[in-house]
């Protein structure tokens, strides 16, 4: 049985921006170097970027699985525990 991309950390992990509110993030990519209930932090490069999960949908790893980042506000640790609906 795969686990799902939603429950696994996400710190270390190579992020890519596939829509957003704000046009100018969609296709940024680079890894997460920390979470919090409402952002994700990424280093992209050398530049550190800070992008609120409410605004964005996003893909971990390469996973065909686009994850909506509005229904991922919660706290990292509450994240990796919960059933998510088979998508």
């Amino acid at each position: 049985m795969m686990m799902d991309v939603r429950n696994l950390p996400w710190i270390g992990a190579a992020l890519t921006v596939v829509d957003a509110t704000d046009a100018s993030l969609v296709g940024r990519h680079g890894h997460v170097i920390g979470e919090t209930r409402n952002t994700i932090h990424l280093l992209e490069g050398e530049r550190a970027l800070t992008l609120g999960k409410a605004g964005i949908s996003f893909s971990i790893d390469g996973s065909s699985t686009v994850i909506d980042g509005s229904l991922m506000r919660q706290r990292p640790e509450d994240r990796t525990n919960r059933n998510y609906p088979k998508v």
